[in-house]
């Protein structure tokens, strides 16, 4: 499918030195910066004779890429005012999070998922555009902190494939059932969501009335003790003491922000926890409960879920403006998934212009490269042209779930589809059939049938809640994803050799 309900995004991690330089890919460009706490070169041959520091299925990761991205977090972690932990605790965390990322590199050639110029060139306008500034400013305050344009840009274009990938694996897994937004609406009064939209599809939050707030939101950051796939009983127990000793040391008045820092198995660690602020109801079931009495500043219980043991604190709770809640990272590049006309007015008719329409879908891959792709649909698009049924082709050519129903995609609303889909198709006029339409998913062969004009308001309403329980899904789906994904792959963590048992 290529319907656009977005995951969690990652593209904060190349905002510049206002919002903070995380990525890995800009912290290898970053200036490496005087360290009293780097082990002394003879400690690190004794550890790692090789300068290999891990091997993730048949690719290495070398010790000097390690201390070159752990040089970059500690000055990451400085700027934000974060404790530093020992460089050795460092370069272990820093080490986790490059594992995780190879694996997810390694996902993305096996699907073939790539990322063209003019997906990056729009990743800079949405991350310039978030911010307020032009493209040209951006660049200013990137140069400024010791990253190369050149080197924002590679990192950039591998956070957009990873957020490719993330849409293609995960985001379809999510099944929404129409009792399920039955039973949503009902407990919520048949009112509107405050959760419209994807949090980090918002703009930054601007001045507004009192009278004017907006949907409760909360901001949280974790501390993760990660439990394995498979762990025996006795493991567990000694995880959740893992989990109860770093409680305590919270409560008894160290720094959140730092312990998650240097304990955290989460991927936001090194980010001293942060998992960002979005509206309260687009939060997972389970973290809403553990913090639903706690105050700004203050620390829930150990939590236990199918990944492990969480520890959350409540960075905000209150308000937002109508501009929307405010989050650390910066969306994916694309349009909001709710539809642009339908978020100019709250209540009352919302007439909307759908279209229905059909697709054939040929995915990219190693086997199936764009070129071969492409070539496949101009072959059937021709074939269409010449008399043959494109419902016929689809059943037995496409790739995508609608196959069986020659491809109907049925009615469209606008910002329900991809960006590269939707411009293809609004393009059409019934009738017609688009040349080879690329997007994340694959190439697309689309044909519109016809459209009409529709109020909107009780669909509106579905759509809304049927994001908010995304929302609150993909989290979980996506760390049960990722964590499938390592125990799938060969990984020796010759840093951390403990890692290994623990974590595949």
């Amino acid at each position: 499918m290529m319907r656009s309900v977005h995951a969690k995004r990652r593209l904060a991690s190349i905002l510049i030195p206002i919002l903070g330089v995380t990525s890995s890919g800009i912290a290898v460009a970053a200036k490496p910066g005087g360290n009293k706490t780097e082990p002394a070169p003879a400690q690190q041959s004794q550890q790692f004779v090789d300068s290999i520091a891990a091997v993730v299925n048949q690719q290495v990761i070398t010790l000097q890429q390690v201390n070159a991205e752990a040089r970059a977090a500690q000055q990451q972690l400085q700027r934000q005012k974060i404790p530093v932990p020992d460089f050795s605790i460092l370069q272990k965390q820093v080490l986790q999070r490059m594992i995780t990322e190879e694996v997810e590199r390694q996902e993305a050639d096996r699907l073939g998922i790539k990322v063209s110029d003019a997906q990056v060139q729009q990743a800079v306008q949405t991350v310039a555009g978030r911010n307020k500034i032009s493209v040209a400013q951006l660049r200013q305050e990137i140069e400024k902190s010791g990253v190369s344009w050149d080197a924002y840009m590679d990192n950039l274009r591998k956070e957009v494939r990873m957020d490719l990938l993330r849409q293609r694996a995960v985001d379809s897994t999510i099944v929404i059932s129409d009792a399920e937004i039955d039973a949503f609406l009902k407990t919520q009064g048949n009112q509107l969501p405050s959760a419209a939209q994807d949090p980090r599809a918002q703009q930054p939050q601007q001045a507004a009335p009192v009278q004017q707030s907006g949907p409760r939101v909360l901001g949280l950051a974790q501390i993760l003790v990660a439990v394995p796939e498979g762990a025996s009983s006795s493991q567990v127990q000694e995880l959740r003491k893992k989990a109860e000793s770093i409680l305590a040391r919270v409560r008894g008045g160290a720094d959140f922000a730092g312990i998650a820092a240097s304990s955290s198995d989460g991927p936001e660690a090194l980010s001293g926890g942060e998992l960002g602020v979005r509206p309260a109801e687009g939060w997972p079931d389970l973290f809403l409960q553990a913090t639903e009495n706690l105050k700004a500043g203050e620390t829930s219980a150990i939590i236990q879920s199918g990944n492990g043991f969480h520890i959350l604190k409540v960075l905000t709770r209150g308000q937002a403006s109508q501009g929307g809640a405010t989050a650390p990272r910066a969306p994916a590049p694309g349009p909001a998934p709710v539809a642009p006309q339908a978020q100019q007015q709250a209540q009352g008719p919302m007439m909307v212009t759908q279209t229905h329409a059909r697709h054939i879908l040929i995915k990219s891959s190693q086997v199936m490269s764009d070129e071969k792709a492409e070539t496949r649909l101009k072959q059937l698009r021709q074939r269409i042209v010449n008399g043959e049924k494109f419902e016929d082709l689809a059943k037995r050519s496409s790739e995508d779930v609608t196959a069986p129903q020659g491809g109907d995609l049925g009615w469209l609303t606008p910002g329900e589809t991809v960006p590269a889909f939707e411009q293809a198709m609004n393009a059409l006029e019934p009738g017609q059939i688009s040349e080879p339409v690329k997007s994340q998913f694959g190439w697309h062969l689309i044909q519109v049938l016809e459209r009409r004009t529709k109020n909107m308001e009780n669909e509106f309403k579905r759509m809304q809640a049927r994001q908010v329980l995304f929302q609150r899904r993909i989290e979980p789906a996506f760390e049960d994803w990722l964590s499938q994904l390592r125990s799938q792959a060969f990984i020796d963590n010759r840093l951390d050799p403990q890692s290994n048992r623990n974590r595949r």
